[in-house]
């Protein structure tokens, strides 16, 4: 059996969180999404119940006032990044037995929007620094623009990994090849578009995630004032055509900032040994969505934590979270 990427919710070592670091980018929004980075990680660890939680800074201030907040228990490394989201930046752990190994890729700022000096190198940086030895894929891909179940199946969107700002000169079955040799994945589900107003250009952590061996969790449209509506209609029909066991979940709606629709999606939850932690946005099934996912997770505490100010980056929990299986 070859390297593959395990399942999320396979035991972790540790996860690595994303800590807001630059005042520049974050504006007001830098204290409340520190705070609320920190809630998330507290959760994660669950007073030691869970796997350990590695805070990653960007700098010494961002350092020093992650350890001031995070309290015991919660670790902080500094290494230099433009951004927290480190699903798509940190490197995608593979494992074969008892050997661990990194997946570096090219990353280009999302296609070209955000270029930010050290995202290009903060995967490989953190592999160094946890003695992981890594691999340098010559092809750009995001974590969050795939979810696999660990038995070699995986999903994504035809907006993210076609778009011709990732790979232009790679083709469906190319990507196809290079998912299989750097991941282990042997079947992909292709779905169509995702969330309106997504900079990630469909990011399929905000639209479908395996929640057991074949099972994917996906939005259920939520009527006409559901922005998403459509998007959501079409990637249970494809989902549904490929043979896929389905466990529907609440759209999150129509969720406004500055008055304008923002990606908010219950999809981005993470998984940890003894969490589930789902992003709430004070919208109408904030509860409903947790209570849903808690269905999913029996043996886990599964818990709503508010992400407003993370998500005016663009994301939300699973998006600055890179979790580390455990091996042995």
């Amino acid at each position: 059996m070859s390297f593959r990427q395990p399942a999320e919710w396979a035991p972790h070592d540790w996860v690595w969180i994303g800590f807001p670091s630059h005042a520049d980018l974050w504006e007001d929004d830098l204290a409340p999404a520190r705070e609320e980075v920190v809630a998330f990680a507290r959760a994660v660890h669950a007073d030691g119940r869970g796997e350990l939680v590695r805070l990653v800074a960007a700098d010494a201030e961002a350092a020093q006032a992650a350890v001031a907040m995070a309290g015991a228990g919660i670790a902080v490394d500094t290494v230099p990044f433009g951004d927290i989201w480190l699903r798509d930046t940190a490197p995608i752990i593979v494992t074969q037995g008892a050997s661990r190994e990194g997946r570096d890729f090219l990353f280009n700022g999302w296609g070209g929007k955000y270029d930010l000096p050290f995202d290009d190198m903060v995967g490989i940086r953190l592999a160094e620094r946890a003695h992981i030895p890594a691999r340098r894929c010559d092809w750009v891909l995001e974590g969050g623009a795939i979810d696999v179940d660990g038995d070699g199946l995986a999903v994504s969107t035809e907006q993210c990994l076609l778009n011709p700002n990732r790979n232009p000169d790679l083709t469906r079955t190319q990507i196809e090849d290079r998912l299989r040799d750097a991941l282990g994945i042997e079947r992909l589900l292709w779905l169509g578009d995702g969330l309106a107003n997504d900079h990630t250009d469909g990011h399929v952590d905000n639209m479908a995630r395996f929640v057991g061996p074949g099972l994917l969790a996906m939005p259920e449209p939520g009527g006409a004032e559901d922005p998403n509506a459509a998007v959501y209609a079409d990637a249970i029909r494809r989902a549904k055509a490929f043979g896929m066991d389905i466990a529907l979940l609440p759209s999150a709606g129509a969720v406004e900032r500055d008055g304008e629709i923002i990606p908010a999606s219950y999809m981005n939850f993470y998984i940890g040994n003894a969490a589930v932690v789902v992003p709430q946005y004070g919208a109408a099934n904030d509860g409903l969505a947790v209570e849903r996912i808690a269905a999913l997770f029996p043996g886990r505490h599964v818990v709503g934590l508010r992400a407003d100010h993370i998500l005016t980056g663009g994301g939300s929990f699973h998006c600055i979270s890179q979790q580390v299986p455990r091996i042995g």
